[in-house]
């Protein structure tokens, strides 16, 4: 029988990566600096040399990359192909310029400094690469992605991660020259580059064609939990097949949610994925941490603190004159420089791989990964530093060209988002539209979703009753809030969600019938409508022109009957359920509270008050 204790082996890691996340992280942004050094720091405490909490970093480190794979995977759904083909120039220009330049300069120095010249280029490339996750983690938490210098810095980041792929081809031949060109025949590289494009077309063909049928049958399933293990299997089956043809998981997950991003589901995949990517992203910057050996550090702590202030700085520099030179401000390209001056995590891949190849002796290869290491705890450092330098300056820049850098025109930009796209929610959607305001809509009805497809309209697949659906779907930056659900018991959840995190978003609610107009009121919404009434008195106001009443005296009775209701709502919100009765129309009765009301009604209009001014006080 085995031991009971073996089950529970692999829950001390894990306590110990939520208690130091629990404790370095709050203690870091409560400095005011960011979370990514907390979780730096927190690794480096946990890590083999320091406490020794966790023995095994590598392993940890293989599960960690998940983080950034499902970064990457988030990253792509927000963007569109479309944007990315117009951000061609800063991708495949600044980002080659800049990987370009600073291997050269960071190369040249390594052979200044006494390393072997394949060493040199080694280090030179692993160190001008730039922390994918670390800057992308920043931008996030500083809103800053759809900004001209986060877009730029992403422009350089992708660019990166594209180039990782050819450097790992060219390792070996620079480890044996011409003998590796022998050893691989013309007709294996051939199989295995059409091997590559096979599977970036069947990743395309799929994403293009399959994706969203497969997310439909899902859906009507209204099985949650299988909607988050699918967008998993999406995001990690592109990432292995990718990595099976020699291509990166990270950039398999970001052609994933590229192809994705204008997908129905986007919101909703964003929403299930984003738990994952938050807790595995901490994890990863927790194995950074604790791969730094301090021992070395110690030994040799004082060629690392003139070089990793060294590559800052002219990381720094590089990055901030060539994004001058490709159209950035002085500003937005110092800004790019000190986020993107830390090693990436990649240098993690290539310095392995080159010690393999014999292309490093084990010494620089520590060296290296221990300077890397050193960049991504400076890093952030400088860049908060930075952000809080700016931010004290009055004389803040304005980003030309800021609108060629919109992400989801119809709906990072919009200022409405509706929840609910049935009748109603149909409605105040073309007459929105007919203003010129794109809203983003969201619905959990598939069909409807689909219909709406074929008129060209564009509505997201979404439980507005999640708050991490709605964060997706971009409340955070809504000026309104639509909520058309038919639901009473869905619509009040929703309400509260908003009260609650959206407080800058006026909430626009539709009623169900009376009383949920009261409960609506008790909530204290911006506005709210019956579905019905105002229907109704359209309806009975017709009814009275052709029975031959004038049609000045229908609207007349229509608008008195309108401001009694009113008036009546407000009565029962503060009196109950019979408060106001008097004021119907034909009532012969003098009703009394069923409670003491709290204070005096107030009419919200002063037609409103002029009714309750009728008799009532």
């Amino acid at each position: 029988m085995a031991n009971a204790a073996s089950h529970v082996s692999f829950l001390p890691p894990i306590l110990t990566f939520c208690g130091a996340a629990a404790v370095a992280v709050p203690l870091f942004r409560f400095m005011g600096l960011s979370a990514v050094l907390g979780y730096l720091a927190a690794g480096v405490v946990i890590g083999p040399s320091a406490l020794g909490l966790v023995g095994d970093p590598e392993t940890i480190g293989t599960v960690a990359e998940l983080g950034v794979v499902l970064l990457l995977f988030i990253v792509g759904l927000e963007l569109k192909i479309s944007h990315l083909w117009s951000m061609k120039r800063d991708i495949f220009g600044l980002g080659f310029v800049q990987m370009a330049i600073t291997a050269v300069c960071l190369g040249s120095v390594s052979v200044y400094v006494g390393f072997a010249p394949q060493a040199a280029v080694v280090t030179g490339i692993a160190v001008a690469l730039s922390a994918t996750a670390i800057a992308l983690q920043m931008l996030g938490e500083r809103n800053d992605l759809q900004t001209p210098y986060g877009q730029r810095s992403f422009a350089i980041l992708l660019f990166q991660d594209i180039s990782v792929v050819p450097v790992l081809a060219l390792l070996p031949l620079l480890a044996s020259g011409l003998t590796a060109v022998e050893q691989d025949s013309l007709g294996d590289r051939l199989i295995n580059l059409a091997e590559t494009v096979a599977a970036v077309a069947a990743v395309v063909l799929v994403g293009r064609y399959g994706l969203n049928p497969f997310f439909r049958v899902l859906a009507r399933s209204g099985a949650r939990e299988v909607m988050t293990a699918s967008a998993l299997l999406v995001v990690l089956g592109a990432a292995l097949l990718m990595e099976e043809v020699g291509l990166s998981m990270a950039m398999g997950a970001f052609l994933a949610g590229l192809l994705l991003a204008e997908s129905n589901f986007r919101h909703q995949l964003e929403a299930d994925i984003e738990p994952f990517r938050g807790m595995l992203l901490g994890l990863f910057f927790m194995s950074v941490g604790m791969s730094i050996d301090l021992a070395l550090v110690r030994q040799q702590w004082m060629l690392l603190a003139v070089a990793a202030p060294g590559v800052i700085l002219a990381k720094t520099v590089i990055i901030t004159l060539l994004s001058r030179v490709f159209g950035a401000t002085w500003r937005d390209g110092l800004r790019s420089g000190v986020l993107l001056c830390p090693a990436g995590e990649f240098a993690f891949v290539l310095v392995p791989v080159a010690l393999g190849l014999g292309l490093m002796s084990s010494g620089e290869a520590q060296l290296v990964t221990a300077l890397a290491a050193v960049t991504m705890l400076l890093g952030p450092i400088m860049a908060t530093l930075l952000e809080r330098t700016l931010e004290k300056r009055q004389d803040v820049e304005n980003h030309p060209g800021a609108e060629g850098f919109a992400g989801h025109e119809g709906e990072l930009s919009s200022r409405v988002l509706v929840i609910g796209f049935g009748r109603f929610g149909q409605i105040v959607n073309q007459v929105l539209l007919a203003q010129g305001i794109e809203p983003t809509v969201i619905d959990r009805d598939v069909e409807r979703i689909r219909d709406a497809g074929r008129f060209g309209l564009k509505i997201y697949y979404g439980d507005g009753a999640r708050l991490d659906v709605l964060r997706a779907a971009g409340a955070e930056k809504a000026e309104m809030i639509c909520v058309c659900t038919d639901d009473p018991a869905t619509t009040l959840k929703i309400v509260e969600i908003i009260h609650e995190n959206f407080r800058n978003a006026r909430s626009f609610v539709r009623a169900y019938d009376r009383v949920h107009a009261v409960e609506l009121m008790n909530m204290e919404v911006d506005f709210h409508q019956r579905e019905v009434f105002e229907s109704a008195i359209t309806f009975s106001r017709a009814a009275l022109e052709e029975l031959g009443t004038d049609p000045e005296t229908a609207v007349a009775i229509a608008n008195d009957v309108r401001k009694r209701d009113i008036a009546r709502l407000i009565l029962q919100k503060a009196e109950g359920s019979m408060g106001g009765a008097e004021l119907m129309v034909g009532a012969k009765i003098t009703p009394q509270p069923l409670e003491t009301p709290a204070g005096r009604a107030r009419g919200l209009s002063a037609e409103t008050r002029d009714i309750l001014g009728e008799g009532v006080f």
